[in-house]
Formats: structure tokens, sequence, C-alpha cells
């Protein structure tokens, strides 16, 4: 998933006794579809009752995006990335096989994914498939880690992964979106992102709303553990701060459904429109990385955390960028939103997925799960 609310989890049940996985799941990432409908609504609801709202929001702003929404877009990533064990970077040498599939999948066949679906699904909509680029390049940070656990993966590992995609996107998401919304195109005698695409506009998003919290994240790990150790840290703090995330997402919704409301209910299909390429997304690249996973002879556990690392997508920060770059009310910021609701339900059936093909695929596998797919 796009790294929600993984911060308020529940102590894991033990593994591969056969708990339903949403009976593992918190209550806040169990109906987090339905926070986010209802947040639609009432965006929508405040958009037609309360005029003027666009210029209020608009009276303080932070570079291009007002005050009250980079707030919001910043609580939402902040314990997102306080989550991450930084430190665990430094176990990448275990298996470099896994670490360079990782990156394969995460920042070249994703991201080249992603354009052809948007292109060939919705080559008439050039806004949405800007935010569906964008939500391509993004890719999966912390809540990837919930998924990655209820599927039995390999936990040191996620955290490994997870921690170089947090630092690659602060490095690489500018130029990729240049190549993909500006390069790629021209090469292909495809239609070039719109004048008011500035690869510099994305940069600065990126770095205000994923560089700020990963910053603020690194430090309140690094200081909190030294202060009070990593148990009080990851069982006691996090959980404090995680609803923070979903708070900030849920508040980011609905001021974008309040702006957005006259073209939402006027074009409801072009929801469903996006819905269709993240939907073959995700499939593809689960299916592709787990088969990819077994085929060059990684565990269970290993195969699941490649898999689900590549699927995920940071979604937060998808909608910070096309808001910083693009505006509130664009219809790239309309794709970022509709991510999340799509790819929560959808990442819950790849855990049952994942377990079932444990035990199909993966015979004698001593990290297969007891009970795999109950």
């Amino acid at each position: 998933m796009s790294d929600l609310v993984a911060e308020n989890p529940r102590p894991a049940a033990p593994r591969g006794t056969g708990t339903p996985v949403l009976a593992r799941l918190s209550v806040l990432d169990r109906f987090l579809p339905v926070w986010i409908i209802a947040a639609m609504a009432l965006g929508l609801l405040l958009g037609r009752l309360v005029p003027g709202l666009d210029d209020a929001l608009s009276a303080v702003e932070v570079g291009s995006v007002s005050l009250p929404i980079a707030v919001g877009l910043l609580l939402m990533m902040y314990p997102v990335l306080a989550k991450v064990r930084y430190s665990e970077t430094a176990r990448t040498a275990a298996d470099h096989k896994l670490v360079v599939s990782s990156l394969v999948l995460n920042w070249l066949i994703g991201p080249a994914l992603m354009f052809a679906l948007a292109w060939l699904l919705l080559p008439d909509q050039p806004e949405h498939r800007t935010g569906l680029v964008i939500v391509g390049l993004a890719r999966c940070i912390a809540m990837v880690l919930v998924w990655n656990d209820l599927s039995c993966g390999d936990r040191e590992a996620a955290a490994v992964l997870v921690a170089i995609n947090s630092v690659f996107q602060v490095l690489a998401f500018a130029a990729l979106g240049w190549f993909y919304l500006q390069v790629l195109p021209g090469w292909l005698g495809l239609e070039t992102t719109s004048a008011e695409f500035s690869v510099g506009a994305i940069a600065l998003s990126v770095l205000v709303f994923l560089g700020i919290p990963l910053l603020a994240g690194l430090l309140t790990r690094t200081l909190g553990e030294r202060a009070r150790g990593r148990a009080w840290y990851e069982e006691r703090f996090l959980p404090r701060i995680g609803p923070v995330a979903l708070h900030g997402l849920l508040f980011t919704v609905v001021v974008l459904f309040a702006l957005q409301g006259d073209a939402i209910t006027s074009q409801p299909g072009d929801v469903a429109r996006i819905a269709l390429p993240l939907l073959a997304y995700f499939a593809i690249v689960f299916a592709g990385s787990f088969a990819l996973g077994r085929a060059i002879g990684l565990s269970y556990a290993k195969t699941s955390t490649l898999s689900f690392t590549a699927t995920g997508n940071n979604f937060e920060l998808a909608i910070a960028v096309a808001i910083g770059t693009f505006g509130v009310t664009s219809g790239q910021a309309l794709a970022g939103v509709v991510g999340p609701l799509i790819e929560v339900p959808v990442l819950v059936a790849f855990v049952h997925v994942a377990l079932w093909a444990g035990r199909r695929f993966f015979p004698g596998d001593p990290t297969v799960p007891a009970r795999a797919g109950r």
C-alpha cells in the first residue's frame, strides 16, 4: 500500500498460525477505503455548501500550495518516515540478488509499466495520465512493512528495501519525472506534458514534502532510540503518532474533493477510468515480481518482500507532487487520490495470493508459513 497508517500497528500474530489477514490489520487499516470514501463525500458536500472555499484555502501559500494543504501533506508523510529503520541499509550486502532485483523493479520496470498503461488506457485524458505517471514514480515505503508482515515476508529485508527507496526517491524522483513526462514522450512522438510542467517544481515538491519529513523521521528515530531504546520507540512512540498520517491524508482528500466537486460529479466515469490502469499495474507487477523471485532462487519470505515492495506506491508523495506542481484542483491530483482507494483492498487480496503461492510454488521452503492461505 501507499504507506498510510502503518505506524499504528497491532501486535503481530504468530507467523504461520493461519490467523485471518483482516483480523491482523488494525481497525484504521482494515477500514481505510471506508474512511477515504467518507472523506470524499464530506469534501463534495463542503464544496457545495461553503462558497469561496478556494479563496480561503489560498489566502496563505507555501510555494504554490495553500498552507492548510501543505500542513496536511507533511503530516501524512512524517509518521510513515519515522517508522523506517534507516540503520538497516548497512545490511544490504547480505543479499545482492534481492537488492538488485528490487531496484530494477522499482526504478526501471515499475515506472515504465505505469507510463505504458497510462498512455494505453487514458490516451484522451492528459491530466489523469500525467497523474498516473507520477504515481508510478512514487515507490512504496513504510506501509509495505504491514503487507510484508501479513504475508510472512522477510522483515529485515523489507526494512532494507524501504530505507533504500526512501533515500532514492529524494535523489531520483525529479529526474525521472522529467524523463517520463517530457523526454520519453518526445522520443516516441507522443504529446508531452503541458507548458505548466516544470522539473524544478517537481524537485521542489519532493524536497519539501519528502525531504522535510524524511529528515524529521530520521532525526526522530535516531534521537528516540538513543534516548529510550528501540523497543520503546517502536512499541510506544510510533503507535502514538501513527494516526496522524491518516488524519493528514483524510484532510487532504476532503480538501481535494471539496475543490474538485463539480468536475467529479459531472464526470464520475473519470474515477473508474483512472482505476483501470491502477488495477492492471498492481496485478502485473505483483505476479511478475513473485515469478522473478522464484526464478532467481529467493526463498518464499524474500520473494514475498520483493513482490510487495515493488507493487505498492507512495501515494502521499504522488499527491504532494501533483498538488505542488499542477494545483489542488488538477486532474493529476485526482489521479493520486484515487490510488489508495484502489490499492488497499487489492493488496489485502494479494496477501492471500502470496500465502497460497508460497504453499503451491515453494514446497519444502522453511520460510513458508504453516497453514498458508488460511
